[in-house]
């Protein structure tokens, strides 16, 4: 089997619903046509699920996935005693991010194309001691390249957005927002909508203040960072238009993807229209990766009754890339 058959799927963090959703996914997977998966995490926590949610689905602890079958990359990381739904604990934090090391191996060692990160937990991430803005600065990090180069694009709802900075303060993303991160930002994109078959991408740049600052009106910040960062795209031979204010760029049907500012500014227009359902690709480390748009949900972790459809979606969606 060609690893371009093949898509990772890292359980995200295990104490939350992303081992069982992506049993789910798995089962579906080996029960019909499309993409073959490898589930990556500690195989006990997987094998837990299997029981739970796919006790009809045989499981075999293999790098080649098979139809018919859950195929498991053992990527032993929680201690048992941390095994528990629900609970936030660093453990479990810390197992996360193994989890998408072991994936990412697996994709440079040629076991497989692209991957797929379930809900992780920033809370359990931290009490572990790593630093982390969500999977994309992780991955960055794993690949050996500065955190401002890889950026999430959010899909979902008919939408493509990526986001110039993402988890943090928004003052603090404020006050480091610069022409070139704007830039770097929608370089991303159109390297990621080409490498999706579009030959002539077009971007649309949100602003940053309202109404895009309204010629200086709510403040010079537009015409310091989004003015001159689109007309340098544009000298690079990049198709982007704006800053214009998001509340209107947002319903042209004419725009391939957008290039927001800070993370409501992208996250609510996609939950709004594809809710549970909205994917993640983290664009520009070098690897296909998309996770889920939602969180962990404790509050039904362990239960069962957590629904797949979004592991389902990214899976697709990075297996077409």
């Amino acid at each position: 089997m060609s690893a371009q058959d093949v898509v990772a799927i890292a359980i995200g963090d295990p104490n939350g619903i992303g081992p069982e959703i992506a049993v789910k996914a798995a089962a579906e997977f080996a029960r019909g046509e499309g993409p073959q998966v490898v589930l990556v995490g500690d195989g006990f926590v997987i094998e837990h699920y299997a029981r739970l949610c796919a006790p009809q689905v045989p499981v075999a602890y293999e790098r080649a996935p098979a139809r018919e079958r859950i195929t498991i990359l053992d990527a032993a990381s929680l201690p048992r005693a941390a095994f528990s739904p629900g609970r936030v604990c660093a453990e479990a934090g810390r197992a996360m991010t193994d989890y998408l090391a072991a994936a990412m191996a697996l994709v440079g060692d040629g076991g497989a194309k692209a991957i797929v990160g379930c809900p992780h937990n920033e809370t359990a991430v931290h009490l572990a001691g790593i630093p982390f803005s969500g999977y994309p600065s992780l991955i960055a990090r794993l690949s050996n390249v500065e955190d401002d180069s890889v950026f999430m694009m959010f899909v979902g709802g008919g939408l493509k957005i990526v986001h110039t900075t993402l988890h943090e303060r928004l003052a603090g993303a404020l006050a480091r927002l610069t022409p070139e991160l704007v830039i770097a930002a929608a370089q991303a994109a159109d390297r990621a909508l080409r490498n999706m078959g579009l030959a002539a991408p077009k971007l649309g740049v949100f602003g940053i203040n309202p109404h895009a600052g309204e010629n200086g009106l709510f403040g010079d910040d537009d015409e310091r960072i989004t003015v001159p960062a689109v007309a340098r795209l544009r000298a690079m031979g990049i198709d982007a238009e704006g800053p214009v204010g998001a509340d209107l760029i947002i319903s042209r049907k004419d725009i391939d993807a957008f290039v927001a500012i800070y993370h409501d500014q992208g996250h609510i227009p996609v939950k709004l229209l594809a809710g549970r359902t909205a994917c993640a690709l983290s664009i520009g480390g070098g690897v296909i990766f998309s996770s889920t748009g939602h969180g962990s949900a404790f509050d039904i972790a362990g239960q069962g009754v957590a629904d797949p459809e979004a592991v389902l979606r990214a899976v697709r969606l990075v297996a077409g890339a």
